[in-house]
C-alpha cells in the first residue's frame, strides 16, 4: 500500500466522491448495484511534462471536482483509499 504518490507527466490522481446510497424513491442501493460515480475530486497533479519534455499548463487544480468517465484511470490504493491515476484528457469537466 503506497503512502504518497505523484503522477508522471499529464496525469493527475482523483479520488472518487461517493455516489448516493438510496434512489430517490428511499429505496437503498446495495454496493454491487451501485453505478461507479463520475465526480472526482483533485488530489495530485503529474509533472506536467509532454512527451517531449516541455513544461504543460494544467487545466484542473487540485481541489476541483471534475467529471471523469465511469471505467477509465487505473486503481490503486492510497492510504486505504481507493484512488484513480488518469490521463487530463480523459477529465470530461469540471463541476462548479
Amino acid at each position: 500500500m503506497a503512502t504518497k504518490i505523484t503522477p508522471l507527466g499529464r496525469r493527475i490522481l482523483v479520488k472518487r466522491v461517493a455516489s448516493e446510497e438510496k434512489t430517490a424513491g428511499g429505496i437503498f442501493l446495495p454496493d454491487n448495484a451501485k453505478e461507479k460515480p463520475q465526480e472526482a475530486e483533485v488530489i495530485s497533479l503529474g509533472t506536467g511534462k509532454d512527451d517531449e519534455g516541455k513544461d504543460v499548463v494544467f487545466t484542473v487544480a487540485v481541489g476541483d471536482k471534475v467529471l471523469i468517465s465511469k471505467y477509465g484511470g487505473t486503481e490503486v490504493k492510497l492510504n486505504g483509499d481507493d484512488v484513480l491515476i488518469i490521463n487530463e484528457s480523459d477529465v470530461l469537466g469540471i463541476v462548479a
